[in-house]
């Protein structure tokens, strides 16, 4: 096709890459089949449907012309060289893991979508190269800790991280080795020196774009996060012979703390909190919970509005604990500090998607993404597909091919304009 030696050739439509959309899309629903449990689609870091898939995807990168390999994290990686040897290197990426009972598009659409890039290419080498990852973990489903397979790339797999166990009591260090990695070599996994920028598609995972009646959105800032588990500990009795004014019960704590975290929530604009997971102990019906524990996730762009709803709701859950003579226990399992976009490559990513023919929306991403792990070391940028229902993390989860396509021609606008700024650096 040579798409982007073609300069003459002005804008090029979403409709020209029609066919590479469908593609694209059909890849996803064939990847969905993979998965850990029958049934649904849930794909884990190192399991079994995690190493199927990336044989799956290998071949289709290894056929557009790709050196492919895993690394020493289980991200697949491939390298389509550029035109000489010391090319800068623009890495496109997102993941292969997903959540429980999960659709067929977060994270692994925007590998499929840098993948349709490298094949619209059809051979043609440029001033720079492309690196296409596929990271093995980024929802934090087996370790309770997201951005495993990012994490590597930016140097930040230490001896904690690989001693964290997962619900079996397996080490991450273990679950490497067991899958044919050796941890010791986590450091080849780090990005090259030639690496020089970073660009992410995602499907939005909210209803923004869809309200607005947008294909496409250009993030500025991915939202700061702080999890963690609150414990409320009382003590475990008899539901039919303890009185109600006697009773010590974790859960009944909890459900008030709960209360009060969505009216927290609702104080500023833009600050979400939630509690996804409840655990209560015993665990009988017939039994007052000695014990209750709650996940705690909030989200702001502005770490200091984050910092302040935390501790308020840490102070409250002090305070109803105090009141029924319980305890209760805060423990943060991570902290993730808001991120920018860079600013240069945001702009090239807006005026890309205008060269389409399509406005875009500039948003803030209320979800985390490997984008902000891998800011820490290169300009980065991402592009947001819209989520039909503003539905992710569900079964049901969709996009719509024209959106697909918009953002695939937007995305050969990009290789275009990064074409025109990396020769212009060589000249």
């Amino acid at each position: 096709m040579d798409i982007l030696r073609q300069r003459s050739a002005g804008r090029v439509e979403p409709g020209a890459v029609a066919a590479d959309a469908a593609k694209a899309i059909e890849r996803c629903r064939e990847l969905a089949q993979i998965t850990d449990v029958a049934g649904e689609t849930t794909r884990t870091f190192l399991s079994s449907a995690m190493r199927h898939c990336m044989e799956t995807v290998r071949s289709w990168m290894e056929a557009a012309g790709m050196q492919v390999w895993v690394d020493a994290v289980g991200n697949l990686r491939g390298l389509y060289s550029g035109d000489r040897p010391d090319a800068a290197r623009l890495v496109i990426g997102s993941h292969f893991d997903t959540v429980p009972n999960a659709g067929a598009f977060d994270g692994v659409l925007g590998v499929m979508m840098g993948l349709a890039l490298i094949e619209l290419l059809e051979g043609e080498r440029l001033p720079f190269a492309v690196e296409l990852v596929a990271f093995s973990e980024e929802e934090g489903v087996r370790y309770r800790l997201p951005f495993i397979g990012s994490r590597a790339l930016v140097g930040r797999i230490d001896d904690e991280l690989l001693a964290r166990q997962d619900a079996e009591g397996i080490a991450v260090e273990r679950a490497l080795r067991e899958f044919g990695f050796d941890p010791a070599a986590l450091a080849s996994a780090e990005l090259s020196a030639d690496a020089s920028a970073y660009l992410e598609f995602h499907i939005e995972q909210g209803p923004v774009l869809e309200s607005k009646d947008m294909s496409l959105g250009v993030v500025d800032a991915i939202a700061g996060q702080t999890r963690g588990e609150m414990t409320f500990v009382g003590s475990a009795n008899h539901a039919g012979t303890t009185p109600m004014h006697l009773r010590y019960d974790a859960v009944a704590a909890v459900a008030q703390w709960i209360g009060e975290v969505e009216r927290v929530a609702l104080t500023a604009p833009g600050l979400v909190a939630t509690v996804g997971r409840i655990v209560a102990s015993p665990g009988a019906g017939n039994v007052i919970a000695g014990e209750a524990r709650a996940s705690l996730d909030v989200r702001h762009a502005d770490d200091t509005v984050r910092a302040s709803a935390v501790s308020e709701i840490v102070d409250l859950a002090h305070s109803i604990a105090h009141k029924r003579s319980l305890k209760a226990e805060w423990h943060v399992q991570m902290e993730q500090q808001a991120v920018v976009m860079d600013a240069r490559l945001t702009r090239l990513v807006e005026e890309s998607i205008r060269d389409t023919g399509v406005e875009p929306l500039r948003m803030v991403s209320g979800a985390g993404h490997d984008a902000m792990i891998i800011a820490e070391r290169l300009p980065a940028a991402m592009i947001f597909l819209r989520s039909p229902g503003g539905l992710s993390h569900h079964p049901d989860e969709a996009v719509r091919q024209e959106d697909v396509a918009n953002a695939l021609a937007a995305g050969v606008h990009f290789l275009r304009k990064f074409d025109e700024m990396v020769t212009r650096a060589n000249a």
